[in-house]
């Protein structure tokens, strides 16, 4: 596999604090305690209990050694085990950029760093990871045209950083559908669109990374709701759905929903051979040479 920037093949935090409650909520049921009876055993208000449960709270070293000590684990090797848990659920990746994104966001990053399969499907522009630098920046400008300056250059940066996946050592395996109108949209300029299609053929070549655009003679498709983001976890974690939607975007786990968007996709797939990749963005650039001027600042975009 070839060599890429170094990003470190760890679980993120979010994917770690989601473990974590996971065994939690398991070694309570081990023990037959509800968690009305292990609060008050804690001296705990039950909400703490069930804050810490769903993944909505930390938890602090010595309120975890005394919750495993009610549960009666006491081996010091799964002691250990349930701590480094906890230590690494507040080892953030892009930790620098908090504040700066949606907390959903921060999710989102976390679960892609964190990852086996990443499946994505986006219709109006293109993948956040697989955009250029100045397709990015336009993309932000028409989104948030408020957003100048220093902020502006930190979305950018981070957006860029986020790329370092697409080429990192241990990468999840990337899948990506688009929709015809993606390719198509001139977004910045025809100039950042072409240098932004040709991009998109030059990533097509990377191993582990599939690009598939479904034409627009496929017709109507359940895709057309709105772009999402499905991943899949070698731990025993549940898939995670990221949907995005104005004004705010979610992430869940609720096997229905990641159900239902997985089957979405691979219907999106089937629609949109990955041989007809090449042609169809070829065609999208000889008319990207004569585009309807379209400025930056009337252009719909999603966060990712």
């Amino acid at each position: 596999m070839r060599e890429g920037p170094a990003i470190v093949a760890t679980p993120g935090a979010v994917v770690q604090r989601r473990q974590l409650r996971t065994e939690l909520k398991k070694a309570r049921a081990k023990s037959r305690l509800t968690q009305q009876e292990v609060a008050a055993r804690m001296d705990w208000s039950p909400s703490k209990l069930i804050r810490i449960e769903a993944g909505q709270v930390g938890v602090t070293t010595n309120d975890l050694r005394a919750l495993l000590e009610t549960y009666g684990i006491v081996e010091p090797d799964q002691v250990d085990h349930f701590l480094e848990l906890a230590r690494a659920s507040r080892k953030l990746p892009y930790g620098e950029y908090r504040g700066l994104i949606s907390k959903t966001y921060m999710d989102l990053l976390s679960y892609e760093y964190s990852a086996s399969i990443v499946r994505t499907y986006e219709s109006l522009v293109i993948p956040g990871m697989l955009q250029t630098e100045e397709y990015a920046r336009a993309v932000n400008m028409a989104y948030s045209p408020e957003i100048t300056g220093e902020r502006l250059d930190r979305l950018i940066e981070l957006r860029l950083q986020r790329q370092e996946l697409l080429e990192a050592p241990q990468r999840p395996e990337l899948f990506f559908v688009l929709d015809e109108a993606s390719i198509r949209r001139c977004i910045g300029s025809p100039g950042i669109m072409v240098a932004q299609l040709n991009r998109l053929k030059t990533l097509a070549n990377l191993p582990g990374v599939c690009i598939q655009v479904i034409p627009f003679k496929a017709g109507a498709h359940r895709g057309m709701r709105g772009a999402f983001s499905h991943m899949e976890f070698e731990a025993e974690l549940d898939d995670i759905v990221y949907l995005e939607r104005y004004p705010g975007s979610q992430v869940t786990d609720e096997p229905e929903v990641t159900g239902q968007h997985l089957e979405v996709f691979w219907e999106l797939e089937a629609l949109a051979p990955p041989t007809d990749l090449p042609q169809l963005i070829d065609r999208a650039i000889e008319e990207m040479s004569d585009p309807v001027e379209s400025p930056a600042s009337t252009t719909d975009i999603t966060e990712s």
